[in-house]
């Protein structure tokens, strides 16, 4: 049994252009458009799924999409930090800030740590790896990022060394414990010739990483 996944980041909003946590905004005009455009170019799916959320939502509809919401796959939960930009959280908590953005176990927006979301993305993806066939997913960055470290059994401090840029599509293969990873690539273009298999090993992530 094969397990293919497509991770679909949306389309741009104002909020992504502002570096702001996520508030819900709908797409913007270009973004709308660029999603438009790329309709079509993706693989056939046996299903779809999609981030709670208005840009996630919106983009599956404009890449012609029938999704189903899966809060397993909802974007990092920021707390009271939602709807802000982060040179505003930055400048009014730097501390809180700095201790995000290191240590991740930290959630000083009262919210979502990264950790958390890293070991829920990969109880979903332990699920997702014993389901046959292609699943395509429009989710929100960081979710990406998370799906990432998981497959690479990389350190949770590499959450913030990944950049998912929007309408990116980054493809899995495999199925649980083992995946081949193709990096991601805009949509409607042609993909990279190469890809990266990394063997995923189970990990204590109770502690910080090492």
């Amino acid at each position: 049994m094969t397990s293919r996944v497509t991770l679909i980041s949306p389309a741009t909003t104002p909020s992504l252009r502002r570096a702001r946590f996520d508030d819900g905004d709908s797409l913007d005009a270009d973004g709308a458009a660029r999603a438009r455009a790329a309709a079509g170019c993706l693989p056939t799916a046996g299903r779809s799924l999609v981030s709670p959320g208005a840009r996630c939502r919106e983009t599956a509809t404009a890449l012609g999409l029938t999704a189903s919401e899966e809060t397993a796959l909802a974007g990092l939960d920021v707390g009271r930090w939602r709807g802000r930009t982060l040179e505003e959280v930055s400048t009014a908590e730097p501390e809180a800030v700095a201790h995000w953005l290191t240590d991740p176990s930290a959630a000083p927006h009262g919210g979502e740590s990264v950790r958390d979301l890293c070991e829920r993305t990969a109880r979903w993806l332990e699920t997702c790896g014993r389901t046959d066939g292609r699943t395509v997913c429009v989710v929100e960055p960081e979710v990406v990022r998370a799906v990432l470290v998981n497959v690479l059994d990389a350190p949770e401090i590499a959450f913030w060394r990944l950049d998912v840029p929007p309408l990116t599509a980054t493809e899995l293969t495999g199925r649980s414990g083992r995946w081949n990873l193709r990096l991601g690539h805009t949509l409607g273009d042609v993909p990279g010739r190469f890809a990266v298999s990394r063997e995923s090993r189970r990990r204590d992530r109770t502690g910080p990483p090492g």
